[in-house]
């Protein structure tokens, strides 16, 4: 069983803080703003894609947005907001424009993993 941290005992007396007046300063998020990609192989390590761009569109086939990969894998679309309200196909290609990759992401998602 893993030993838990000791707490340090402090001698002399601290400043206590009031709490209440810093838990509207910072508020996390618990969701992803934009649509995000992250492009893994079979044991979950990012691809470096430098280069590597995606397409993102309807089920009907009409263009949403263009993006590039950063080099760990991630491409996030800016135009598309989070939640997905409707399925949306993703293309993964090579810096070069061969087609690696055809992904559908259903609806409902801020963040997707395409495994491959």
């Amino acid at each position: 069983m893993a030993k838990r941290p000791t707490r340090a005992v402090r001698k002399g007396t601290g400043r206590k803080l009031d709490v209440s007046k810093y838990s509207k300063l910072l508020k996390p998020t618990q969701r992803l703003r934009r649509l995000t990609i992250v492009w893994t192989n079979s044991l979950g390590n990012p691809y470096n894609t430098s280069g590597f761009f995606a397409t993102v569109s309807t089920t009907s086939g009409r263009l949403i947005q263009t993006a590039r990969f950063d080099g760990f894998g991630v491409v996030v679309f800016s135009r598309v907001s989070t939640p997905t309200n409707r399925d949306l196909i993703v293309r993964t290609f090579s810096s070069s424009g061969i087609l690696y990759t055809v992904t559908t992401v259903p609806e409902d998602n801020a963040a997707y993993v395409i495994i491959s």
